[in-house]
Formats: structure tokens, sequence, C-alpha cells
């Protein structure tokens, strides 16, 4: 699975598996990052909001890998709503992370965190500042592709309606028990490839009976399959470990779930409680 790739709407090829460095501190994404290239993962997923874009950075640089081997996509803050803040963080980002090019860097959130999930204001116009801001340093060749997350059918068709540059990918919510088919479905007929970060729900999953009896059939674990579950939907999973061990698990998952099987996990019962990771906004809580 390390080896295969996504071909974005640009051209550009992009990994099918990522890993995820969300929760990461600078010290331990250095570590995380490092260890992940050096097992062959080719893709790291991290944004200014994460606060270790430096660490990612210096894990790139300890991996030994050649630039053009490895996908860094990393995303604008999502209180970010005017043209200069956006260019200007574009530049930190690239300063921060120590390359001369980031391959795909993407809104954070339609909404600064503090309104999402408790305000009707969709910030059009400042969606469009920021992600015009993302075109030009595009066009100017400091990022390789450019695209969205978080953003809904109505906020993809404002950048849609606006914009001179398609978004490459829209990175949502997505894993068993919460899959927004709809969304899903559009980006897709729009050609915009989602990303699926949290494909294994922070672990919410793993206690499923359907889930393990599933798994057990496969021989493999439910973080296997879930991974797998969203990779035959089309979709390209960030799972989020520091752990090489977990790493390894993550991207073995080169077996097919069969379609009755596939079928029953799209219809599993939408998950309520996340845990103690409830509070963060896209799941509903608040910051």
């Amino acid at each position: 699975m390390l080896n295969e790739d996504y071909q974005l709407n640009n051209g550009v090829k992009i990994p099918k598996l990522a890993l995820g460095t969300w929760l990461l501190d600078d010290a331990t994404a250095e570590k995380a990052v490092t260890a992940a290239l050096q097992l062959g993962y080719r893709h790291i997923d991290t944004a200014e909001a994460y606060e270790n874009e430096k660490g990612v950075g210096r894990g790139i640089q300890q991996s030994g890998k050649a630039r053009d081997e490895i996908f860094v996509t990393t995303k604008l803050a999502a209180e970010l709503k005017d043209y200069e803040a956006a260019a200007q963080a574009i530049d930190e980002s690239l300063q921060k992370l120590g390359l001369d090019y980031i391959d795909l860097m993407i809104i954070h959130s339609p909404q600064p965190w503090k309104e999402v999930n408790q305000s009707a204001d969709r910030h059009e116009a400042g969606n469009l500042a920021a992600y015009q801001a993302l075109e030009d340093a595009y066009h100017a060749g400091k990022l390789r592709a450019i695209g969205v997350s978080n953003f809904n059918q109505h906020d993809l068709q404002n950048i849609l309606d606006h914009a001179a540059v398609r978004p490459a990918v829209n990175q949502i919510l997505a894993h068993v028990t919460n899959t927004p088919f709809e969304l899903i479905d559009f980006c897709q007929q729009n050609d915009i490839l989602v990303e699926a970060y949290s494909p294994v729900a922070h672990g919410a999953v793993l206690s499923n009976p359907v889930l393990n009896e599933l798994a057990d059939k496969y021989g493999v674990s439910v973080a296997q399959l879930c991974i797998r579950y969203d990779l035959q939907l089309g979709l390209l999973p960030l799972p989020k470990t520091a752990n090489p061990d977990h790493m390894k698990q993550n991207a073995a998952v080169d077996f097919i779930i069969e379609d009755d099987d596939l079928e029953t996990m799209k219809q599993l019962e939408h998950i309520k409680d996340y845990g103690k990771d409830s509070f963060f906004p896209v799941y509903g809580g608040k910051i």
C-alpha cells in the first residue's frame, strides 16, 4: 500500500496512505516522521494548528530520504480569513518545515474553530480570500497542490463557483460508523479527492462487536479493517500514531473487504460518543 498513489485533479500523484501528526508535539513528531519515512511511508500530514511543523521538518531531514520522495501536507489555520494573513502563513509554514515547496496546503476549516457547530456564518468571502492566497502560492511554485478541509457542500460550491483552481482535496472526518456519503459523492463527482482523518475514530470503534467479527474473518486488526474500509471507498486515510509498530500495522492493508461485508460496515450505527476526544469541534464540542 505504501507504494500506491492517487492522482490529483492537476496531475500530481499523492500516496494513498499518510501519517497523521495531530496532537504530537515537535519532539514526538520529529521521531514519528523519521520512523515512518524509514519504514516506507511517503506522505506526512501536519498543520499550522498542530504546532509541530518544525518537528515534522526535522523528521524529514533526519530520515535521509530525498525531498522528491516525500509528499508533505500542511494546513492554513482556520482563523485566517484574509489574503494577507494567509499569504504570510504560507511563507511561515515553508520556513518552519524547512522546505522550498509544500506538496499540498489546505484551508483547515471554513469556520474558525471557536465557531464550528456554533455559528451559521460560513465565512464565504474570507474563505475565498484565503484560497486566493493558496492559488497565488500555487502559481508561484511554493505549493504543488491546494485544497480544503472540513468543507461541506455549500463551502465547496463557493470555491468551485469563484476560484480559478479547483480544490485537489477535501480532508474530512470519515470512518466506519461516521461516513458522510453525500459529501463524499459530491467531492468525487467534482474530481476532488477525499482524505479521511481519524479513520479509526480515535479508538472509539475498536470494541465494536461487528467490526471485531469481521476483523477476525480477514485475520487483521479492527484498525486495519477501518483503514481498508476508507481505501475501498476511494478515500485517503490519515491514521495518526507515534508508534512504529502501529505504523507497520496500519500500512499492512492489502487485503480486500468483500462487497457484502463492506455494505455491512456502511450500515453500522452512527457513533455518538468519542470519549475524551468529544470536546473537539469537529465532533460537536467547543474549544
